[in-house]
């Protein structure tokens, strides 16, 4: 792993100092608590910057109705007293021009910043979309209930010994809640948090243990790539992968990582390792890469590409399906791979669900000199054990199977659905739903081992994808291997860069078997990122081709028809749909 010199941090990666931080803090009287239905009638608001208080707003307002009563009671507020006031559309747009952009301070802020952004949008006005802040999540936090016996402003005010004493006016209430928001800032500030990126997204979740390690992402850079945590030994704990590291890294300290299993690594973790990739699709690869290396206790995913399982129809003088964990070029016909060896069996069950295939797993000779079983007793086998079938006659029920995983599976899949259509007009629900799954797990496994065909023989494509920045991404795949990748700046001429990463590639030896030269995690990640819209094929040694009427465009049907969360227990996987057109090699550098 390359070692990377340590990058200075900016002040923006530090965050904003909550000195530096200018606060307004607001509260709201109304005529009631639905913002849609009733109206505000006092708004006060205290602007403050490192404990210096830098301005006031107060105003009553005309709600133009009567106050309830019983608010008038609460508030003092009543009829006469807003009979002169200002109304909202003359108060709010002064009341804006006052908070600027500001970080908005309130307690229950959902309340009163609710309000606001209803009345702005009645006036047609452009809510600020500023930062807000709320002193009763923080003091949920914070405040325990030996020291009060609740949240409420009243209750925090006493315990923090506020100047003001809160008494449900505006003004007085705003300027009570800075006191609180001052006293429960002095309390975090105790346990490492001193920038308001960190003051917003506090927990008492986030142990000061964690957050205290923070500074493992401090010479990180702000780039793509992966990033490796490691323990004391120096042993990978969890492997992950962002388009921007440091950000992604510091996450991990904060109330935006809420999986448990995260916050005993980070307690673990003593050091984090980047690796810069030039592109997003190198990062992913990499990652899947070395967690399948290091297996790290913490990644639950990619952890064991060699358990994958495969569906084999045997090369054989009467061909049967197998359940195998490896390809071999031995003339068998393959489909996968499998998550599991039951998605694999539910294949095979649906395979003998409509072909009379054999399912005995012993060899037999062409004399058929065996004994029959109870399946061609029943009529769905051909018997060829005694010889009651030929190899002849035998070979055109496999070459349907052999072109359901590899070519044109209509007649199996057709069988399936009139299967199911007769069980589903018998009522037997139970066994319909069963029938659907193993058709779903084989033309899954059939349309996935199609797509990735093209991609695992074809010794070299060089694909394109457009950056943001307006040049371009080149990716250089190898037997369904990623070789390398490099990028090309706006307005550069693309050929020196196609031709210097062709040059420097990771050459990739033709693989034994027909499967990809890279674990097939890996080739389906490479397939997904080129039907992205966008990407081109720039130039290919190779065939890149789809059965018509193969399994890829039954999944589409069967995907449409079925509900994936109507297949329970089914592992979710990557749909790679087929990208219109054709391969796109000198018209596609052109272009470029």
């Amino acid at each position: 792993m390359p070692n990377h010199a340590p990058i200075q941090s900016t002040f923006d990666d530090l965050g904003t100092p909550l000195a530096d931080v200018t606060f307004v803090v607001l509260d709201l009287e109304t005529t009631g608590g639905s913002p849609t239905e009733c109206q505000i009638t006092e708004i006060g608001a205290v602007k403050v910057r490192g404990g210096e208080v830098l301005g006031e707003f107060q105003t009553l307002i005309n709600p133009g109705e009567s106050i309830p009563a019983f608010i008038s009671v609460l508030t003092g507020i009543t009829d006469p007293m807003v009979a002169s006031a200002p109304y909202i559309d003359s108060a709010l747009p002064a009341f804006l021009e006052f908070i600027g952009d500001a970080v908005l301070v309130a307690h229950n802020a959902r309340f009163d910043i609710t309000f606001l952004k209803v009345n702005c949008e009645r006036l047609g006005l452009t809510w600020p979309g500023s930062r807000v802040l709320d002193t009763v999540h923080l003091a949920r936090q914070l405040v325990t209930r030996d020291e009060a016996p609740n949240h409420k402003l009243s209750s925090l005010a006493r315990l923090f010994s506020t100047r003001v004493t809160p008494d449900h006016r505006a003004l007085h209430d705003a300027q009570a809640t800075v006191d609180v928001l001052h006293g429960l800032i002095e309390r975090v500030g105790s346990l490492g948090v001193h920038t308001l990126e960190e003051l917003s997204s506090y927990t008492s979740r986030v142990t000061p243990a964690q957050r205290r390690k923070r500074f493992l992402a401090d010479s990180l850079p702000s780039a793509p790539g992966v990033y490796i945590f490691k323990d004391e030994r120096g042993e990978p704990l969890y492997i992950g992968t962002s388009i921007d590291i440091k950000r992604r890294v510091r996450n991990y300290f904060t109330a935006s990582e809420q999986r448990s299993r995260m916050a005993e690594m980070v307690r673990l973790a003593t050091a984090v390792t980047p690796i810069v990739c030039q592109t997003t699709l190198e990062a992913q690869v990499r990652e899947l890469r070395l967690i399948a290396e290091h297996k790290p206790r913490y990644n639950r995913r990619s952890r064991h590409p060699e358990r994958a399982m495969w569906l084999k129809l045997t090369a054989e003088v009467f061909p049967r399906l197998s359940i195998v964990r490896t390809v071999r070029d031995d003339g068998a016909t393959y489909a996968g791979p499998f998550g599991s060896r039951a998605l694999a069996e539910q294949a095979a069950a649906a395979v003998h669900e409509v072909v009379p295939l054999r399912q005995c797993t012993g060899k037999l000779s062409r004399k058929g000199t065996g004994t029959a079983c109870v399946l061609a007793e029943m009529g769905r086998c051909g018997a060829p054990c005694i010889g009651r079938q030929s190899p002849d006659d035998y070979a055109t029920i496999a070459d349907r199977v052999a072109r359901a995983l590899d070519g044109d599976g209509h007649q199996v899949i057709d069988a399936l659905g009139d299967r199911l259509r007769a069980l589903s007009a018998d009522q037997r629900f139970e066994d319909a739903a069963t029938v659907r799954d193993r058709m779903l797990a084989l033309v899954r496994a059939a349309a996935r081992a199609q797509r990735m065909t093209p991609l695992a023989t074809s010794p070299e494509i060089v694909a394109a994808a457009p950056t943001p920045a307006g040049g371009w991404e080149f990716t250089c795949v190898r037997y369904g291997r990623f070789a390398g990748a490099t990028v090309c700046p706006p307005r550069a001429d693309p050929t020196s860069f196609i031709a210097a990463l062709r040059a420097g590639a990771e050459h990739v030896a033709r693989p034994d078997a027909p499967v990809p030269a890279a674990t097939y995690e890996e080739t389906e990640k490479i397939l997904h990122w080129m039907e992205q819209p966008g990407v081109r094929i720039v130039d290919i040694d190779g065939v890149w081709v789809c059965p018509v009427g193969g399994a890829a465009g039954a999944q589409a049907t069967l995907d449409q028809t079925f509900d994936r969360s109507d297949v329970p227990g089914f592992e979710e996987s990557t749909a790679l749909r087929r990208r219109p057109g054709g391969v796109r090699s000198d018209a596609s550098l052109r272009a470029i």
